[in-house]
């Protein structure tokens, strides 16, 4: 399967006007793609846009809801009639809620499902008849919540399960049909963008992305990669990994670990909610790449490194049998 580089192509970002989306925009822009961003707020992605267009990219965007088909379809054919085609399709746009399950309304329950679940099938479905006509990428943000449990964000976390299933699945019925597409799904680590400014907090305290945290760049460098080289999945962030490792791994313990920390982790009791913690009910993006945890960003992944470059991953293994093998001999003498 080849895929253009990114010079050549059209690439659509839903959930493009902050964080993860927009930093993606930014960097295929940079690289000289034709992006298209879309989000539920006009002023959000003309904010966004122009930061692009001031940048020297080349960015169009449109206001839809992923929760409607209807309004998928629309920006399908309105990519179709400005630009004649689009070869990577990246469906980002999420929203979560920070509260126990007991507490959270059906309603609300409903709303981070049709984004974050049915906003992916209807991107998926509706994109699809043109990719698999001309090729290209269709690249889906997750998360590692997909592979975890997480109280607090216990719905978000849910969706999360729901996409990895559909995802992985879909893409074993592209593969039966010789679909020339690729089909990816990236899987971000704790990363710092305005993820708990934009969430709805029913909880005492300010909603926080669970630390360690990463930059939303090395998740957009990973999905810019999968616009060009066909990748199945990947984990962004070593500590994702290894909370994910430590879930499939030993269950019993994750579940000690993991129902005790997200309560200190996800919520920051010594600050009040922010004033603007309505949620979800309204457009959350606004031109904003970071959220406020900037101090205890990692910058940088050794894992996603090694991801990157299979030699190194070779090596660090080996490195890493081998000190396993000597500590072995060691007990034995």
């Amino acid at each position: 399967m080849n895929l253009k580089p990114l010079n050549e192509q059209v690439v659509v970002i839903t959930g493009g006007s902050s964080g993860i989306g927009l930093a993606t925009a930014l960097m295929a822009a940079r690289e000289g793609a034709t992006v298209v961003i879309v989000a539920r707020g006009e002023d959000g992605l003309k904010s966004a846009a122009d930061r692009i267009r001031s940048a020297g990219g080349k960015c169009d965007y449109l206001c839809a809801d992923v929760g409607s088909r209807d309004q998928v379809r629309g920006v399908v054919e309105a990519v179709l009639e400005r630009h004649g085609r689009f070869d990577t399709w990246v469906s980002n746009a999420g929203v979560a809620v920070y509260t126990k399950l007991e507490d959270l309304s059906d309603e609300d329950h409903r709303r981070v499902f049709e984004t974050n679940y049915w906003g992916v099938v209807h991107c998926a479905t509706e994109a699809l008849p043109h990719l698999k006509r001309h090729g290209g990428a269709l690249i889906t943000t997750g998360s590692i919540s997909s592979q975890m449990p997480a109280p607090v964000l216990s719905s978000y976390t849910a969706s999360k399960y729901a996409v990895k299933g559909y995802i992985d699945s879909l893409r074993l019925e592209l593969m039966h049909e010789n679909a020339p597409v690729s089909v990816t799904l990236i899987q971000p680590s704790g990363i710092n963008t305005p993820f708990g400014e934009h969430a709805l907090n029913q909880m005492e305290g300010r909603a926080m992305v669970p630390p360690p945290v990463y930059s939303p760049d090395l998740v957009a460098e990973a999905i810019c990669r999968a616009a060009q080289h066909p990748t199945r999945d990947k984990i962004v962030g070593g500590a994702g990994r290894s909370m994910t490792l430590l879930a499939n791994l030993a269950p019993g313990l994750a579940d000690r670990v993991f129902s005790s920390a997200f309560f200190k982790l996800a919520l920051d009791k010594d600050n009040p909610k922010r004033a603007r913690d309505g949620g979800f009910h309204r457009s959350g993006g606004e031109g904003d790449i970071y959220g406020e945890q900037s101090e205890w960003m990692r910058e940088t992944s050794v894992y996603s490194k090694l991801r990157r470059h299979p030699a190194l991953s070779a090596v660090a293994l080996l490195g890493l049998g081998t000190g396993l093998l000597g500590w072995l001999q060691k007990r034995r003498s």
